[in-house]
């Protein structure tokens, strides 16, 4: 009887759906966005397996999880080395494995302002390096990329409109209440200044992170994504219930 009841509730306590994972087009361009509700959904991220292995995929992600459980969506989460190490911020189950970086440097990581998006219990933040390191808020999960998409209603001050660097691209937005993030990834090459204003316009976030460009992927079964390519380096993802859902 006891077991059973633990079983219960840990059926409970997991979300048997979680995300909703749309297509949308703004501004001329297709985009695939996840809207996770931190007031009931489980969002982590993954890096390693028990032995300390870099995961590097979705279904190593799915393969790590406890039984019954089983990973909802997924997305690349921040810059990794060629070891697939993070290059910035990590942080997973509160413990660190890489440091913050706020010094400027080459490339989009070091495109300052960058940022930290954090998970805290039942909320999530995104916050420019600086400022984190300021205030040192506690995170569950954090992982550290670059550049800030948004930043307090604002676009980032490098982004040009008509900029003709194109590529996918993905990151994550987070609202007013830490309640609302969503996930989105561009189905087309685009700018930095027409991705950045999708979180702001066409969301309605005043705060979002880039991801990563060009190796950007999404796992979503409920749209049909699955996206394959080389190993990755931080995942970001839902934990769902599987046994709520017949998988």
């Amino acid at each position: 009887m006891i077991l059973r009841a633990v079983a219960v509730l840990l059926a409970l306590a997991l979300p048997a759906t979680a995300e909703t994972c749309r297509t949308v087009e703004f501004d001329g361009a297709r985009f695939s966005v996840c809207e996770i509700d931190m007031a009931s959904d489980d969002l982590r991220l993954f890096l390693r397996d028990a032995n300390g292995a870099i995961l590097g995929g979705f279904s190593r992600v799915d393969d790590v999880l406890p039984e019954g459980s089983r990973l909802g969506m997924a997305m690349n989460a921040g810059m990794f080395h060629d070891d697939r190490g993070p290059v910035g911020l990590y942080v997973e189950e509160g413990r660190q494995e890489m440091r913050l970086i706020t010094s400027d440097g080459p490339g989009n990581f070091g495109l300052l302002p960058n940022g930290v998006f954090c998970i805290q219990d039942h909320r999530a933040l995104v916050m420019e390096s600086r400022r984190f390191e300021a205030e040192a808020p506690e995170c569950r999960f954090a992982t550290q990329s670059g550049p800030m998409l948004v930043i307090d209603g604002e676009l980032h001050p490098r982004f040009l409109p008509d900029s003709d660097s194109l590529n996918i691209r993905n990151g994550v937005g987070v609202d007013e209440t830490g309640r609302r993030v969503v996930l989105a990834i561009s189905d087309q090459p685009v700018n930095f200044h027409h991705f950045a204003r999708l979180f702001r316009d066409g969301l309605g976030l005043p705060n979002a992170l880039f991801f990563d460009g060009r190796v950007s992927r999404l796992y979503a079964p409920e749209i049909g994504r699955a996206d394959l390519g080389f190993p990755i380096g931080p995942i970001i993802g839902t934990v769902v219930d599987a046994t709520r859902d017949g998988s």
